[in-house]
């Protein structure tokens, strides 16, 4: 094979493999999940969530308030509603023999929703998102009670930006 003919090869061979490629991403399906021309946002801004149970759940639900409505809160026209349960639970993992207590523990959130149409009444989407955040339990009562509390409120704001990305991916459908 002369040297001419090897790079006449490989040019047809590049030009084929960038058509291939240019093929392949046009046919490509990936867009950003909150884009304005999903029409996510605007459906996000139109979902009402049930009561909270709890302190934590409230704080659950406040965040999703906030992320739906981007920041101008609840709906008052709703065309889907969330029925949200939310759990939690606080507990030491690091004994120390010495004192008999924890110095550090592990706060878990559990958020179970389900997504409906509002008219209808239709199940668009049910789930179940749990997060855990750590802690460390200081040698005061009302230390260790605030820093359960800071935790349950940080796993509260993630477990309801993972149910946002699950709401959101279902009304993008």
């Amino acid at each position: 094979m002369s040297s001419d003919s090897f790079f006449k090869f490989a040019r047809i061979a590049g030009v084929a493999s960038l058509v291939a490629v240019t093929g392949l991403l046009s046919s490509c399906q990936v867009r950003p999940l909150y884009a304005v021309s999903t029409g996510v946002t605007q459906k996000l801004s139109e979902v009402a969530f049930s009561d909270a149970n709890s302190r934590v759940g409230l704080q659950v639900r406040n965040q999703l308030i906030f992320i739906a409505g981007r920041g101008a809160g609840e709906t008052k026209t709703p065309k889907y509603t969330v029925d949200l349960s939310v759990a939690s639970g606080t507990g030491g993992v690091l004994y120390l023999p010495s004192s008999s207590t924890s110095a550090a523990g592990r706060t878990t959130v559990t958020a179970s929703f389900t997504l409906k149409e509002a008219a209808s009444g239709k199940v668009l989407k049910s789930g179940s998102r749990s997060v855990t955040s750590l802690v460390d339990f200081p040698t005061q009562e009302f230390g260790k009670q605030r820093a359960i509390r800071d935790s349950e409120d940080r796993a509260a704001r993630e477990v309801a930006e993972m149910v946002a990305v699950d709401i959101a991916a279902a009304l993008s459908r």
